[in-house]
């Protein structure tokens, strides 16, 4: 195999660019869940011209961009599932988690978008342990990735060096054959029945870039297109 070629992109470009292709995804009317960290990103880059309502697993419907902790309109008491302060948009609705889990599990959330520590070439995820090492936690993201209507994993294409991409995940699964899309800042991926394919590309990398950097095994899509960046 030959060797991974290493990012050059700043940490801010990345999140840009996966902010911004991420919410390329949504469409008018679309309840959207982000998880915590980068899937944040998304709020910065969505759709003006579209009515596009987030939800807050701990609580929310209508949960605007995150606020500084000095911005003169940060309340405590308006945090989203990470427990950052977010601004909030006309006609927003506060509820106790019950009632949020409620809307996950029973198909009302169009789209989530999510974090992961592995995909592979099927679309699982494995999202929430590395056994005697990292624990994140579940959170809701079991009860989100079954429950969407669409699952989309935002996530940096490697970490630190270590392929995310894989052909079988090998941590704890948060579930099975669930993902929809894969956006990192190098590529995009869709799932159909189970195949993995590459749908678009960033022009500062070549497809065999992309294979060195994955384990798993996917088909280049024959309308492959370019990333914007």
């Amino acid at each position: 195999m030959a060797p991974v070629v290493e990012t050059v992109l700043s940490k801010e470009k990345i999140k840009e660019i996966i902010g911004k292709r991420v919410a390329k995804e949504l469409k008018e009317g679309d309840v959207v869940t982000l998880g915590i960290g980068l899937p944040n990103e998304v709020l910065n880059y969505l759709p003006k011209n579209k009515h596009i309502t987030v939800q807050s697993e701990n609580g929310a419907l209508g949960i605007g961009k995150p606020l500084d902790m000095d911005n003169e309109m940060f309340d405590k008491r308006i945090i989203n599932s990470g427990g950052m302060p977010v601004d909030v948009n006309e006609g927003a609705s506060f509820f106790d988690t019950q009632m949020a889990f409620l809307m996950m599990r029973g198909g009302h959330i169009d789209v989530t978008v999510l974090g992961a520590l592995q995909v592979d070439e099927e679309g699982s995820i494995a999202s929430w342990q590395i056994p005697d090492k990292f624990i994140p936690g579940i959170g809701g993201s079991m009860d989100l990735v079954i429950g969407a209507k669409k699952v989309i994993v935002a996530m940096e294409h490697l970490s630190k060096g270590t392929i995310k991409l894989v052909k079988k995940c090998n941590l704890p699964l948060t579930a099975y054959r669930e993902v929809d899309m894969v956006v990192t800042e190098r590529c995009v991926f869709e799932f159909t029945e189970g195949k993995m394919y590459l749908i678009e590309i960033n022009p500062m990398y070549s497809i065999e870039d992309i294979r060195t950097s994955c384990l798993a095994n996917f088909k280049v899509s024959p309308n492959l297109k370019t990333m914007e960046i």
